[in-house]
């Protein structure tokens, strides 16, 4: 691998890191479109470009989920029985996108990712209004919310804390338990969308030697390595900087990708 693309994907994973840490952002946020860009540059996954880079995305969550995880369950932050209450639903519904995912064409994947990073976008620039307390579901809800949670965020590589934190928040969850609680549902999200996408992926024309299915696992070490040490550096970054402007700058950027993704 020549140097500029080896250190393009260390350089993906310390911003995915640093940012996750510094504005609470998933890493697939940053990930994905990275990928997209580096594989693209390095001629390799053919037709499946963005299939590679949202299966190398969730196949790297693994690791800094079960980082992050662990280290909200030693903080007794994670609410495990809503967790199981979820993940029958987060695992049938991240198969069944990874299959979806896997015939869909690669323009209207990348156009799928550009509409969700429109949302989380606005969301930054936008703050949402207070909303009213709804009860908790019971364990047929759960598993249906699961289940899209799931599915929307193996279509677009990431551990789904923007869809899992609002929704734990609005039945009455403080804010602590639910991103702790959604940190412990990315690692089902991640593990589930991994090997779906390295099993829909199998075979395919056009995919790199070092790769199963759609995860390349040489970007999987790398970035990796760069992200863990990087998440803790951004959230003691979050107490220095003027973090406000600088999401608001962010949120700025996310729509320009957005728009690179969708149009170019």
């Amino acid at each position: 691998m020549p140097i500029l693309d080896l250190l393009g994907f260390l350089l993906t994973g310390v911003l995915s890191g640093l940012l996750a840490g510094l504005f609470g952002v998933g890493g697939g946020t940053i990930m994905v479109p990275a990928l997209i860009f580096l594989f693209g540059h390095l001629g390799i996954g053919g037709d499946w470009v963005p299939q590679l880079a949202i299966g190398t995305s969730l196949a790297t969550i693994i690791g800094t989920g079960a980082a992050s995880a662990l280290a909200h369950h030693r903080r007794g932050a994670v609410r495990w029985d809503l967790v199981a209450g979820l993940a029958p639903g987060i695992v049938f519904g991240t198969w069944g996108a990874a299959v979806v995912a896997g015939w869909l064409p690669g323009l209207w994947l990348k156009r799928l990712f550009a509409g969700f990073l429109t949302y989380v976008g606005v969301r930054i620039l936008v703050p949402g209004r207070a909303v009213a307390h709804r009860p908790m579901p019971g364990r047929a809800g759960l598993w249906a919310v699961g289940g899209g949670i799931g599915a929307l965020s193996a279509l677009v590589g990431i551990g789904g804390g923007t869809l899992t934190v609002p929704f734990l928040a609005r039945c009455g969850l403080d804010l602590r338990h639910a991103v702790g609680t959604s940190a412990a549902c990315g690692l089902p999200i991640a593990i589930a969308g991994a090997i779906g996408y390295m099993v829909v992926g199998w075979g395919r024309a056009g995919l790199p030697a070092a790769s199963t299915g759609f995860v390349y696992w040489p970007a999987v070490v790398l970035m990796l390595l760069a992200s863990m040490p990087a998440a803790p550096l951004g959230a003691r970054l979050a107490h220095t900087l003027p973090v406000d402007l600088l999401k608001r700058a962010f949120g700025v950027f996310l729509l320009l990708i957005a728009a690179r993704l969708a149009f170019g």
